[in-house]
């Protein structure tokens, strides 16, 4: 039934081509703008139908909210008197995302940092020096407005994003070498991605080094402590669960604190820094709070794991129209530079990542790995802090175009890799024939 759906979507797709190019020729802009929507999410839906191109659904969305952020953007900036690019909603949304990531991680993947050794050290520098820079680079060369460089820049400096793992699984390479780094360069985000920021971008626009060294523990850290929580929770022994639930009942009675007027006592007493810093210990609280009741559900639903990538997916789409939609007229000015800069940036990711690797000393299989660690990005935090500053329509331009583009050249170097290394099986275990042919001979 699915299958039959997906291909009525798919026809509705080539149908809607025909009539975006009517449209177009008869300059009926608004047969044009739905037209083209209806296309988008018409391949959206049907790609599925496609065996080879079933990879590729979710870039196809992530596509079509591009696509739905230029034909209407007024239609999603607003909802009423709402701004859907309000703060505080990106700052639930990006949090939703990356506990959705972090749902994918466990414990067990930290543990791989003391293991994986120069590979890890290898990764984290690499992460942190290739991409900022390139970016940097990039930037001087082709002369972005302030503020949508600053954005290039950001991409760089993030983190790597759990894209790269499901790039290196595909590609049979070092996948646990592969999810140290991640996590590795993820602890390291709140102190890198800020430094780099200031001393890259500062000239760009105003960079608070603690301010977005608390964002992004808050964009990033909480959350993911929140599905470790869970992870942890899941093969706990009693004792250890004790300990949650005794933690869970002081943060449930420091938030309580907090929103009988405790907050509104503590900031007129105490300094803007220590205000921070308690600001991000009651989100610690609300994480302690969010990964014991997640877990206590997934006992009723034991299959709630497996939706939550779903729920990061969404999110992302969220970002990415209400992004494209802020940011239309610029990416009408600058789009297909910016897409060709975001081509180059991915590029000098692969290529650097996997020579520098095999310049120092690491195997096929983990410069493979290094090349997806640097090469991929995680468009999401760069999403949210773009956001936070309130800049969406600049700063997360960037990102915007990176993530959909990096998606699709992450799956086919993947894929190639995946059939490089079945071709080069065929040819050990043929060449291994002809040789106990010729002695048999």
């Amino acid at each position: 039934m699915m299958l039959i759906i997906r291909k009525m979507f798919l026809a509705l797709a080539g149908i809607g081509v025909v009539m975006a190019v009517f449209g177009w020729l008869t300059q009926v802009d608004e047969l044009f703008r739905a037209a083209a929507l209806g296309t988008a999410i018409g391949w959206a839906v049907g790609i599925g139908a496609v065996p080879s191109l079933r990879g590729y659904q979710y870039t196809a969305w992530i596509a079509a909210a591009v696509v739905a952020g230029m034909t209407y953007p007024q239609s999603f900036l607003h909802i009423g008197d709402f701004d859907l690019r309000n703060k505080w909603l990106i700052l639930i949304v990006v949090q939703f995302v990356m506990f959705g990531m972090g749902i994918q991680m466990s414990l067990r993947d930290f543990s791989e940092l003391a293991t994986s050794g120069k590979g890890v050290l290898v990764g984290l520098c690499s992460h942190f020096t290739i991409m900022p820079l390139t970016g940097f680079a990039l930037t001087k060369i082709f002369h972005f407005d302030p503020e949508i460089a600053a954005g290039i820049i950001l991409l760089g400096s993030c983190s790597s994003g759990l894209a790269s793992n499901v790039m290196v699984y595909i590609a049979r390479a070092n996948l646990v070498l592969s999810v140290a780094v991640t996590a590795m360069t993820t602890l390291a985000a709140p102190f890198l991605t800020p430094f780099l920021m200031k001393i890259l971008a500062g000239t760009l626009i105003q960079i608070r080094f603690l301010d977005m060294m608390m964002e992004i523990i808050k964009i990033v850290i909480v959350p993911i402590g929140a599905a470790l929580i869970h992870d942890f929770l899941k093969t706990a022994s009693p004792p250890g669960k004790r300990n949650v639930y005794s933690i869970a009942s002081v943060c449930l009675a420091w938030l309580g604190a907090l929103l009988l007027g405790l907050w509104s006592w503590l900031s007129g007493v105490v300094s803007e820094t220590v205000l921070q810093s308690l600001e991000v210990l009651s989100f610690f609280a609300g994480a302690v709070l969010v990964g014991l009741m997640y877990h206590m559900i997934t006992l009723s639903f034991r299959n709630l794991d497996r939706y939550m990538p779903y729920v990061s997916m969404f999110g992302i789409v969220y970002f990415t129209t209400v992004t494209t939609a802020a940011g239309r007229d610029n990416l009408m000015q600058v789009g297909f530079l910016l897409f060709f800069v975001s081509v180059v940036h991915n590029s000098a990711g692969y290529f650097f990542g996997y020579w520098l690797s095999r310049l120092l000393g690491l195997d096929k299989a983990s410069a493979r790995t290094m090349a997806f660690e640097v090469g991929l990005q995680n468009g999401g935090m760069a999403s949210g802090l773009a956001g936070t500053m309130g800049k969406l329509g600049t700063v997360g331009l960037a990102a915007a175009v990176f993530s959909p583009w990096m998606n699709i050249s992450g799956s086919i170097l993947a894929n190639y890799w995946r059939k490089r290394e079945a071709d080069s099986r065929i040819i050990a275990v043929t060449s291994l024939r002809d040789f106990k042919g010729s002695e048999e001979a």
